[in-house]
């Protein structure tokens, strides 16, 4: 086997990342994408039904679905802990003792600082990926030590920082800035998008609507078969008073862009995402009328088979890109 930093430090098949997916992404996913050889990745409210402001359940919740992923796979997995700042920060402070406890093998920590966790994860023999979004980030995160770093460009779904650096720049740029191995992720779901990523200078990729649309997604069925319909320009950058998230156009987008244009308050904004909250897109199929966080690379899937079958598309036409790349190279030999 070929060997890929990634795949030596955490002891994978195939340098393919599932990224989190807050409720989206449970433990039939986690455990689906690293049975089959990639690292899967518990969301921060993995396998949940309901919206909790309790630290302990959120601790206890997070603990049953490490302990369902261990019974689905013996491969290794990863949990996402979005850090936050202030009361948030007690909720992420609960889950790094309940993944220190259950002895996880990687945690992706995100939307925070790289010196809040890592020390204290390391100590507890976990390996750390931090989530940047600018080179600089990247540097400090190298600094602190993590193991790794995550990127994602302007096309990934989700929330994100207000720099739109898309992935073709993004990666290359924090390539060049670390020595530390490199994961990047933003419009990536085939084989073509793999290899770009690599070629840019990424050690591993992180896909994550490509994952959304997959048998064991706990997406609602009508959010699969949203992205499965969703052609080319089928999202939208969606500003927020703390953030960027892109999101699948809806009646819900338009109807937000043109409160944010009309110059609605901080407060009503608020209001409205709270009315319109991704919980009532991804579990209660509402896809029309609320958020439905959701990546460019929505316009390229057209179907949603089991997550093995995804990586097992992949790996399978790689030769056959790598072989059509080579082609077209030629022409820029002598």
């Amino acid at each position: 086997m070929i060997k890929n930093l990634i795949g030596e430090l955490v002891g994978i098949r195939y340098p393919l990342i599932q990224a989190p997916m807050n409720w989206v992404s449970g433990a039939e996913l986690a455990a689906a994408v690293s049975n089959a050889g990639g690292l899967g990745t518990l969301g921060p409210n993995a396998g949940t039904q309901a919206i909790t402001e309790d630290v302990e359940l959120t601790g206890e919740r997070l603990r049953e679905q490490i302990k369902k992923v261990r019974s689905l796979t013996r491969k290794p997995f990863a949990v996402n802990i979005p850090i936050g700042v202030g009361e948030g920060l007690k909720y992420s402070k609960r889950c790094v003792e309940v993944v220190i406890e259950e002895a996880v093998p990687v945690v992706i920590t995100s939307v925070g600082g790289p010196n809040v966790y890592t020390k204290v994860l390391h100590d507890g023999g976990i390996k750390v990926f931090h989530a940047v979004s600018t080179p600089k980030h990247a540097k400090k995160a190298e600094e602190v030590g993590v193991d790794a770093v995550v990127c994602e460009g302007y096309e990934a779904g989700g929330h994100k920082g207000f720099t739109e650096l898309t992935t073709l720049i993004l990666t290359p740029m924090v390539a060049d800035a670390v020595k530390l191995p490199v994961i990047t992720g933003g419009g990536i779901g085939d084989a073509r998008g793999v290899l770009a990523a690599l070629a840019l200078g990424a050690d591993a990729v992180y896909m994550g609507t490509r994952f959304m649309a997959t048998k064991e997604s706990e997406s609602h069925q009508k959010v699969k078969d949203a992205i499965v319909r969703a052609k080319d320009a089928c999202t939208v950058s969606v500003p927020k008073d703390f953030m960027l998230a892109r999101d699948l156009s809806n009646i819900f987008t338009n109807q937000y862009l043109e409160m944010r244009k009309s110059g609605a308050s901080a407060e009503a904004l608020r209001a409205f995402l709270a009315k319109h909250s991704k919980f009532s897109a991804q579990h209660l199929g509402d896809v029309e009328n609320a958020e439905l966080h959701c990546g460019q690379v929505a316009g390229l899937i057209d179907s949603a088979p089991g997550a093995a079958d995804v990586i097992s598309g992949i790996i399978q036409n790689i030769s056959s890109v790598v072989e059509e790349a080579k082609r077209k190279l030629a022409a820029f030999q002598a």
